[in-house]
């Protein structure tokens, strides 16, 4: 029996008129990194008993890919590190073959590629996107705080070997990485991979050693810089996801800008993100979340109530979030770090 939303399934529309399609899954909270940006180094993490069984992970997917989702993101911290997670993927290639979902995908930070990439490919996943601020190994393992770039790279170099197209994601960090904003691009376009520059976004207290106002890079500055050496011209095509694209004419690259500091993309938010425990996100930057764990357990036998509130949940997405870093002061800062929402 197909998954796929029937003529007569109404799609998830929000109260914006905007199609939900689109759903971020974090598989697990846990990292084998502890980006300065993402993570404090001591981190708490949530226990297992309250997370999402496998099982449990390929009923409530399939109840999205039901009313509507088409395309799956899966993400974590770093989704690769939780036991057991290709039988997940597994479970949702029978959804791909049914052509109810168009796309199954991940963002995982590298680390765990070399021993996985072989087999995401035989489960249907045929783009990635690598999470990479650095192409020097001693700032790699001050950024990761525990990673190490050799295993990354080599991480990377076994996706491309197995048929997956890699996307570069690379936060932008003021006087970190501002240095290589021209070493990046040129390894991107000698290597052939898509890049996408995303602002540093206020999520999760980091601790005092982290100033959030001190690692926010502009990307309208970053897009001035580039223009000073390369000819950009902006795209309208989109991938689903926030960025807006730009092709450089010297090179022929596509490079992605993600700013949801200087530039608000939710006009065309077709998203929505669910962490690990079954909490529902209708915005990333916003605290508003609907618990579905409890009613996916309380009814294992019928999807109907699940449907019903993923229906309320989305009759509840907010126009838009709130982050702003203007006037040198943080507001719309999430309690919640990125980890626990997923990347």
């Amino acid at each position: 029996m197909s998954d796929a939303p029937s003529l007569n399934t109404p799609r998830l529309i929000d109260p914006f008129a905007r199609t939900i399609s689109y759903l971020r899954l974090s598989v697990t909270d846990r990292c084998d990194f502890r980006c300065v940006y993402c993570m404090a180094e001591n981190m708490t993490f949530l226990p297992k008993k309250d997370l999402l069984t496998l099982e449990e992970l390929d009923r409530m997917c399939s109840a999205f890919i039901s009313l509507g989702i088409e395309k799956l993101r899966i993400t974590g911290g770093e989704p690769l590190v939780r036991r057991g997670i290709m039988t997940f993927f597994n479970a949702m290639s029978r959804h791909l073959e049914s052509g109810a979902l168009k796309e199954l995908t991940l963002t995982t930070n590298g680390s765990q590629l070399a021993r996985f990439a072989t087999d995401l490919h035989a489960a249907g996943v045929r783009r990635i996107n690598v999470s990479l601020d650095t192409l020097d190994a001693e700032k790699f393992a001050r950024v990761t705080r525990w990673g190490r770039l050799d295993q990354v790279l080599k991480g990377i170099e076994a996706a491309r070997n197995a048929g997956l197209r890699v996307k570069i994601n690379t936060v932008a960090l003021k006087g970190f990485n501002e240095d290589e904003l021209f070493a990046l691009t040129d390894w991107c376009a000698r290597e052939d991979m898509d890049l996408t520059f995303i602002e540093v976004m206020p999520m999760g207290d980091l601790g005092e050693e982290q100033d959030r106002i001190g690692q926010y890079w502009s990307l309208e500055d970053l897009r001035a810089q580039l223009e000073d050496r390369f000819t950009l011209t902006d795209l309208s095509e989109s991938t689903g996801g926030p960025a807006r694209y730009v092709r450089v004419a010297e090179t022929g690259q596509k490079i992605g800008m993600i700013t949801p500091l200087s530039h608000n993309f939710c006009s065309s938010c077709n998203r929505v993100r669910m962490n690990c425990t079954g909490e529902l996100y209708m915005c990333l930057g916003q605290e508003d979340n609907m618990s579905l764990r409890d009613i996916l357990r309380a009814h294992p036998d019928d999807d109907a109530p699940l449907h019903a509130a993923i229906r309320r949940a989305i009759g509840q997405k907010p126009e838009e979030h709130s982050f702003d870093y203007s006037d040198d002061q943080i507001a719309g800062q999430m309690s919640r770090h990125m980890s626990h929402t997923g990347g």
